[in-house]
C-alpha cells in the first residue's frame, strides 16, 4: 500500500519529482548512451528541437557517446513525452 501521495505509477512518480525540482518553464538536461551509430544519433537528435544545445562525448575506446542536450522545456509533461519517444526509438540509454 502507498502512502498519501506517492504513486506506484513510475511515470506519476517521475511527474511528481520533475515538479517538485523544477519551476516550469526550465532548461532541462537530457542524457543518454548509445552505441556511436550516426543515422541513430540523427534520429535522436531529431526528436528534439534543433535550437537545444548539444554535447556528445565518445568513450575511451569509441564503442559508446554520450548525448547531453540541454533545451528550454514548458512542463514535467514535456519532459516525459521526450523520454517515451526516446524509449520508442531504442537501442539508447537514459540517465
Amino acid at each position: 500500500m502507498t502512502s498519501p501521495g506517492h504513486s506506484d505509477d513510475p511515470v506519476q512518480r517521475l511527474r511528481a519529482r520533475l515538479n517538485e525540482v523544477h519551476d516550469w518553464p526550465s532548461v532541462y538536461m537530457y542524457k543518454m548512451v548509445l552505441e556511436p551509430d550516426e543515422d541513430r544519433i540523427a534520429q535522436l537528435l531529431a526528436l528534439f528541437p534543433p535550437e537545444g544545445e548539444v554535447l556528445r562525448r565518445y568513450s575511451k575506446g569509441g564503442r559508446y557517446v554520450s548525448i547531453t542536450l540541454r533545451q528550454m522545456v514548458m512542463s514535467a509533461d514535456e519532459v516525459i513525452e521526450r523520454y517515451m519517444q526516446v524509449h520508442r526509438l531504442g537501442g539508447v540509454m537514459m540517465l
